[in-house]
Order: structure tokens, then sequence, then C-alpha cells
């Protein structure tokens, strides 16, 4: 075998080709599913995507005999930094053959340029935050990710564990099925919770999107202020993630709790696209605008949802209002026809949330792994 040679991301043709490159390393892989090129397009054009505003990064991928082998990103998360008083550079898109020497280069190199950059420390998959998919998949390879979940075969984290970075935190998914319900006991309680503490449950108000787009954003950077790794989303980064979320959205599946009034609570949920797009291969044209409409709208494909965040804002914790939120949106998600909801991702020590969700009859069937490693002088052999 020939040696690795490293290619920086410099020009659109390089960018498709790091963004496809999972399709060519996983294609055979039945859970695998693609992203849309086009969207991948617009998520890493810095001109359009206001998170650039807030972090540098840098895209390389790995070429042997001619072939590219494999890709990884690094970056600085400038609001991270600022917000935990630390100096961590990141890793993410990190995917390639199964191959420790091919692994091993781009870490390395990842490494080394954080290093270069001042960074104490390397943690990752992030693509590019927390507000975006992070982690490695490490149990649950039998089933698809859902919308905007991570997915990798099971020899990433391996290698990557093999390289020497080491468990940061867990994340864990939940799953709860129209078949397990919640029981009469659990929906008796909510009831009276609700009727006791004057909260009410309504859905977004889609005509008054932008005032709801305010609320929300409050809540989001309140509730989860003291969370591992939150990182907050500044106005213009918001707004532009709402607007893409805005294209799949079912109103009814995002839900605005209030106390007389005042917003107190958000839970977001997103029908499971995936369900569709695990059929396009990453491309809408010429025959992928087809199959995304016959396996959504024609043979209704669609029949789960991920509830991607719910917070409280701190003053009102404890208080039963994520049970409330759980139980309507699966009362909803049934009304609508879905069978099934995943609940991630959920740190592993939040005992609130993975409390209510234990209550709801929900269940751990999926794990995600972030891991890191101290970015020594001489990156490790």
């Amino acid at each position: 075998m020939g040696a690795i040679e490293i290619v920086e991301v410099e020009s659109t043709s390089q960018l498709k080709k790091f963004i496809t490159l999972p399709n060519k390393l996983y294609g055979d892989d039945p859970n695998f599913v693609s992203h849309l090129l086009s969207e991948r397009l617009e998520f890493f054009d810095k001109k359009k995507n206001p998170f650039y505003r807030y972090a540098r990064t840098n895209l390389i991928m790995a070429r042997r005999d001619g072939e590219l082998v494999g890709r990884i990103a690094t970056c600085i998360n400038f609001t991270h930094n600022e917000v935990h008083a630390e100096k961590a550079g990141f890793f993410g898109f990190f995917d390639c053959i199964d191959d420790f020497e091919v692994a091993s280069t781009l870490l390395k190199v990842a490494m080394i340029n954080l290093k270069k950059e001042g960074m104490e420390i390397m943690r990752g998959p992030m693509n590019f935050s927390t507000n975006h998919e992070c982690a490695f998949l490490i149990e649950g390879f039998d089933s698809p990710p859902v919308v905007m979940m991570p997915y990798n075969p099971p020899y990433i984290p391996r290698l990557a564990e093999q390289f020497g970075l080491k468990k940061a935190v867990d994340l864990v998914a939940y799953k709860l099925t129209k078949g397990t319900g919640i029981s009469q006991r659990i929906s008796g309680v909510v009831d009276r919770l609700m009727k006791r503490s004057n909260i009410s449950i309504r859905p977004i108000n889609m005509k008054d999107f932008d005032n709801e787009l305010d609320r929300v954003n409050e809540i989001y950077n309140s509730a989860w202020e003291q969370n591992w790794g939150f990182v907050p989303l500044y106005e213009d980064e918001f707004r532009y993630t709402a607007k893409n979320l805005k294209q799949v959205l079912d109103p009814d599946l995002a839900l605005i709790a209030e106390h007389e009034g005042k917003p107190v609570a958000f839970l977001l949920s997103l029908p499971d696209i995936n369900q569709a797009l695990i059929h396009l291969n990453g491309r809408l044209f010429p025959t992928g605008l087809i199959k995304l409409l016959w396996h959504t709208k024609v043979r209704n494909k669609i029949d789960g949802i991920r509830v991607i965040t719910l917070g409280v804002i701190p003053e009102y914790q404890r208080r039963g209002i994520d049970s409330m939120l759980y139980t309507h949106i699966f009362n909803k998600g049934v009304e609508k026809g879905y069978r099934w909801a995943e609940l991630s991702w959920i740190l592993e020590d939040n005992e609130l949330m993975r409390s209510a969700a234990d209550q709801m009859g929900a269940h751990v069937y999926k794990r995600y792994r972030i891991m890191e490693t101290p970015l020594y002088t001489v990156a490790p052999s």
C-alpha cells in the first residue's frame, strides 16, 4: 500500500467529495442514511451559515493510492470556549475505512492543527457543536439513525479508542412505542399536576412564527445553560436553524408550556424524515424527489418522530413539566398516526430527563459517546 496523503478542502469540487465520502464508505450498510448533498453544501457555506461567525473550521481528507479513504474536520468554537472557560478544540465528520493507519493519521493531523491554534484538549466528534450532530454511536447498530442523529459503523469508535481517545460523556436515546403506552397512573398524576400548577400546553403558532422563535430561543438558552457542553444559540444562528427545520416541521409536534401566559418550557419533535431519505442516496435529482414524495405522501412511510429538545427554564424545573410535555406529545403523536418516538439525545447523568422518560415507559435503545484527549506537544504514536 502507498503512503497516505492529506488533502485540505479548498474548492467546491473537493467539498462535494468530502460530503459524499460516507456514501462510498458505508453505501452497503442497510442502516446508513445519507445527508442531502444540497443541504450539506449550504451547511458548509460560510457565507450562508451564521455558525461560522463564531467558529473557525478546517476540512481534511486522506488519500491513498489515488483513492479517498477518510475525512475529518477540526473546529474551534469561540462561543463554547468563552462559555466554558477552556481551550477545547473539536474534531468531527470523522469517517474512514477500517484501517488504523488511516484513522491514526487523520486524528494526528487534527491534533496538530488544534495544538497550533493554542488548544489544550481535543474533543469529539462534533459536527460541529452540541447544537448539531455529535458523538459516536456505540450501541444500537441494528436500526437506522433518526432525523439529525449521527451514524457510524462499529469499527469507527473502536479505531478512535485504539488511537487513545477516552470517554468524555455518554448520551442516550430512548424509544417510546404506541404499544407500550403511558400508564393510567402516570396520566392521572400529570393531569393533577397541570391543574394544580396552572400550566397550559399549546402548539407553536405558525402565524406568529417570528415572535414564537424569540420566545423559544430564550427558553432554549436558559433551560440548557448548565448542561455539559451546552453552547447557546445567538439569534441569527437560531433563526437559520429554525428556517431549515420549518421545512419539515409539524406545528402540532412543537409545544410551548406556559404558566399564566408566560412561556416556561418548550418541546420540539420532528417526523423522522430519515425513513424517506434512506432511499435517496443524498440526492433529490433526478429521481430523488419522486422517491421522497413516494415515501412520505404516497406510502405514508414515516411512522415515527424524534423528540429533539425538551427544556424547562431553571425556576420551573422539578415541577413535572417535562412529564406533562412527554405525555402531551405521546397522545398527539398517537392521534396523528405515529407508532413510536425517539427521545434524544439525553446526557447519561441528566437525572431529571431520564427519570421523566423512564416514568413514561420509554427504554434506552441507543448509546452515543463523545471522546477526548489532551493535546500533547507531540501526538501519540
